[in-house]
C-alpha cells in the first residue's frame, strides 16, 4: 500500500492533553512521556504510550518520528480580528481613539473581496504558524469580509468561527449597518455547519448597536441557536461610562447583552476586566464564556482581568490573542501575559492551567468539547509539536528542568512562533517550521 492512500499516520512523541480543568480536579492531564498519537481518516484513533500502542498499528503505517518534542491539541484562539492584522501595533492613548484612528479606517477596505482574501490569507497562515488551529474571529460589516475568510479557511480544511460586524451607529458612515440583518441571516446559511465553519452573530459592542440592531441579533441567536455570539463587554472604564449614557435602564453593561437575549451557551465576551460580582454569576448561570486577552489589555491600558473572580462561579474562562489591539498570534505570548496580569491581581496560573486553558477549556467554552481540544478517541485530529529546544535560551532553560510543569512553564514564558515546530489539521500537515 502506497503512503498517500493509507488512512492511518502515527506520531511519537511526548503527549500531553486534558480531561479536566487543573484548577478544579486532580489528575485533570494526561502525559505520555513516550508516547504515541494515532490518527485516521483526520480524526483521533488512539493517544497513549507508545510501548502499548505501537503493536496495534496496521501493518506498514508510518510513524513520524518527533522524540524529543510534545504534541499537543491545537490551540484555541477565543477572540481577535482577522482585518486588524496590517494594523498591529499601531499606537494610540486608549480604547476609544484606537478604533477611530486605525481600526475603522482599516476595516473601511475589506469591501473589496480581493483585498480581503489576500488577507485572510495572510492571517490563517501566521495563525497556523503560531500553533492556532482553531479561532474565533471577527471580520468586517462588509459580507465580502465573512466570504473572504471561511473561502479561506475552507482551503486549509480548518475549523474555524467568524462572522460579520454589526453596527448601525456611533461608526464612520462607511462602516454603518442597520437593524435589518439578512446579510447576517444569509451568511449562516451559507456558512454555518458547512464543513468545518462555524458562524458567529457579532455586534461589535453596545456602542456601537442601537437597541434595535441588539435586539434583531438576539431573536437571529433564537432562530440558529447553534451558532456563536460574539462581542466585547468591560474592556475600558471609558467605554462602560459611554455604555451607562446610552443605556441608563440597564444594570450594567453585561446586562444590556442579557436584555437583548445574546446571553447564552456558545456567547463569547472579550475581555470582561470590570464586571462586578452580580455580573461574574450572570456569566456562570446563563453557560456564557469569557476571553481574556491580557496583551491586548496590557497594550491598551484597560486594566487587568481577574481570573480567580471568575473561577470563583465556575465561569467558563479562555485566551484571546486579539489581534490587533493584541500584540502577538502566539498563544505562548499570551499565556506570558496571562500569568503575569494574575500575579498583579494576586493569583497565579500554573503553566499546566494555561495550557489547559488555551486547549480544552476554550473547547469547553465554545462547547466543542468531544469535537476539539484534546486527543480522546474521535475528536477531530488538531494538534501541533512543540519544541522545547526551539531557541538557545529554550534548550538551556528546559534541560535543567526537572518537571513538566518546570518545560511547559518555559515554553509559556520564552516560547512564541519558533517553538511550533509543525502544525496539523484534521491530520493533515499544515505548517512545518523552516
Amino acid at each position: 500500500m502506497s503512503n498517500d492512500t493509507r488512512t492511518v499516520q502515527a506520531y511519537r512523541a511526548s503527549l500531553l492533553h486534558f480531561h479536566a480543568d487543573p484548577a478544579f480536579a486532580e489528575n485533570a492531564h494526561a502525559w505520555h512521556r513516550d508516547g504515541l498519537l494515532v490518527v485516521e481518516n483526520g480524526r483521533v484513533l488512539a493517544a497513549g504510550d507508545y510501548d502499548k500502542l505501537a503493536a496495534t498499528l496496521p501493518d506498514g503505517t508510518d510513524v513520524v518520528d518527533y522524540r524529543g518534542q510534545i504534541i499537543t491539541p491545537g490551540f484555541i484562539d477565543t477572540h481577535l480580528h482577522f482585518p486588524q492584522t496590517d494594523m498591529i501595533g499601531s499606537p494610540a492613548p486608549d480604547l476609544l481613539p484606537w478604533l477611530e484612528n486605525y481600526t475603522f479606517p482599516t476595516e473601511r477596505q475589506f469591501k473589496d473581496p480581493v483585498h480581503a482574501r489576500t488577507i485572510a490569507e495572510f492571517f490563517l497562515d501566521e495563525l497556523l504558524r503560531n500553533g492556532t488551529t482553531t479561532a474565533l474571529v471577527y471580520c468586517t460589516v462588509h459580507k465580502e469580509s465573512v466570504g473572504a475568510f471561511f473561502e479561506a479557511s475552507a482551503a486549509r480544511n480548518l475549523r474555524m468561527a467568524g462572522g460579520k460586524v454589526l453596527m448601525d451607529r456611533n461608526c464612520p458612515d462607511f462602516l454603518q449597518d442597520t437593524a435589518d440583518l439578512r446579510d447576517s441571516e444569509d451568511l449562516i446559511r451559507r456558512w454555518h455547519d458547512h464543513g468545518r465553519a462555524m458562524y458567529a452573530i457579532t455586534p461589535r459592542f453596545a456602542p456601537t448597536s442601537t437597541p434595535a440592531q441588539l435586539g434583531a441579533a438576539g431573536e437571529l441567536a433564537r432562530a440558529y441557536p447553534t451558532t456563536y455570539i460574539q462581542t466585547h463587554v468591560s474592556e475600558s472604564r471609558d467605554e462602560c461610562a459611554w455604555v451607562k449614557s446610552l443605556y441608563p435602564d440597564n444594570r450594567s453593561y453585561l446586562q444590556v447583552y442579557e436584555h437583548h437575549g445574546l446571553m447564552r451557551q456558545r456567547s463569547m465576551f472579550g475581555h470582561c476586566i470590570w464586571l462586578d460580582d452580580v455580573d461574574f454569576a450572570l456569566m456562570a448561570d446563563t453557560g456564557a464564556a469569557i476571553s481574556h486577552c491580557p496583551t491586548s489589555n496590557l497594550f491598551l491600558g484597560s486594566g487587568l482581568f481577574d481570573v480567580a473572580k471568575a473561577d470563583s462561579v465556575r465561569a467558563h474562562v479562555s485566551l484571546g490573542t486579539d489581534v490587533g489591539a493584541g500584540t502577538s498570534f502566539s498563544m505562548l505570548q499570551t499565556m506570558n501575559e496571562a500569568y503575569k496580569v494574575a500575579r498583579l491581581k494576586g493569583s497565579y496560573l500554573p503553566a499546566l492551567r494555561m495550557f489547559y486553558l488555551a486547549t480544552l477549556g476554550a473547547a469547553r467554552s465554545m462547547q466543542l468539547e468531544g469535537t476539539i481540544g484534546n486527543f480522546a478517541a474521535g475528536t477531530e485530529a488538531d494538534f501541533i509539536v512543540l519544541d522545547p529546544k526551539a531557541t538557545p535560551l529554550l534548550a538551556r532553560r528546559t534541560a535543567n528542568g526537572d518537571s513538566l510543569e518546570e518545560t511547559l512553564f518555559a515554553l509559556a514564558l520564552l516560547g512564541d512562533d519558533r517553538a511550533i515546530r509543525a502544525t496539523y489539521a484534521a491530520g493533515k500537515r499544515v505548517h512545518e517550521r523552516h
